[in-house]
């Protein structure tokens, strides 16, 4: 008999142990293409653009301009220093960042006292309640004759967007914390601060990211909303200035860049939350 050698018998077809076909670098690359999300999100926006630009062209309306031009007009805004966009932009952020810190810091600990001290919540619900339910935009003209056209109304206007949905969240994430976590950490001699520290705070956190999230977007949407309706500064008057010139291009080209201000924004505070509540990301999307 003749002996078996392993030479006689190369592994051509072998397989790693779990590892599927062997795959060339054109198809790794044509699979992580298809993997990415921003190549749907590419996609999507090539579709809109294409949608956008051949609809512009047929109606050719003088207020709806072209993707193309409203594209054009985003690059002149931003490298074009005659436009002021730099200027707007930071005099319209200063009431933004200042009354969107007020908001995250006092949505947080309202949300979260009120979750667990019913004294705390007695005293919120009811002013919360109001401001969800109350038309923002009716209260601009009260903060405007009460407080004037300085940057004290545009802040407060800020904060009364964005901190109800941030005290909605917080007051939310922590009262669906699984209450037999916190029996138990009691019974075993826990304090209050143990179960602020280990189990209330990480049981809400995601909540809380969720809230601050939207209170960012809601706080935009008030930054903006002032300036158009009563102060007429910043990039509300930009807005405003390039409507009455009938520039529809500058007018698209101010609010895109608004919108990928605000994206950007969110996308910073998303990043944030993955990276201080890595668990809350606990459903798997499956193909």
């Amino acid at each position: 008999m003749t002996a078996f050698r392993v030479e006689d018998y190369p592994l051509k077809n072998y397989k790693p142990h779990g590892g599927g076909p062997t795959r060339t670098d054109g198809g790794g690359l044509r699979a992580l293409i298809a993997r990415s999300p921003w190549t749907y999100r590419l996609l999507a926006l090539l579709i809109f653009g294409g949608i956008w630009e051949a609809n512009a062209r047929i109606s050719d309306l003088l207020l709806i301009p072209t993707f193309t031009d409203t594209a054009a007009s985003v690059v002149a805004l931003v490298v074009d220093p005659k436009y002021g966009t730099l200027n707007a932009f930071i005099l319209s952020n200063q009431a933004l960042v200042i009354g969107f810190s007020i908001s995250m810091t006092l949505g947080v600990i309202l949300g979260l006292g009120a979750a667990r001290f019913r004294s705390i919540e007695g005293f919120v619900d009811p002013y919360l309640n109001i401001l969800l339910v109350t038309p923002m935009a009716a209260l601009i003209p009260i903060l405007i004759m009460a407080l004037g056209f300085e940057i004290t109304s545009r802040v407060l206007l800020v904060i009364v967007f964005s901190i109800p949905v941030i005290i909605v969240n917080s007051r939310t994430g922590v009262r669906q914390v699984d209450p037999n976590l916190i029996e138990m950490a009691t019974s075993f001699g826990a304090r209050e601060r143990d179960v602020w520290r280990k189990i209330l705070l990480p049981g809400a956190l995601p909540a809380i990211m969720t809230g601050i999230r939207l209170g960012m977007g809601r706080g935009v949407t008030g930054m903006v909303i002032i300036e158009l309706l009563m102060a007429a500064v910043g990039i509300g008057n930009m807005i405003l200035r390039f409507q009455g010139q009938f520039r529809a291009d500058l007018l698209y080209g101010t609010v895109v860049l608004v919108v990928i201000e605000a994206l950007i924004l969110v996308s910073a505070l998303r990043w944030i939350e993955r990276r201080v509540a890595p668990w809350a990301n606990q459903a798997v999307l499956r193909e």
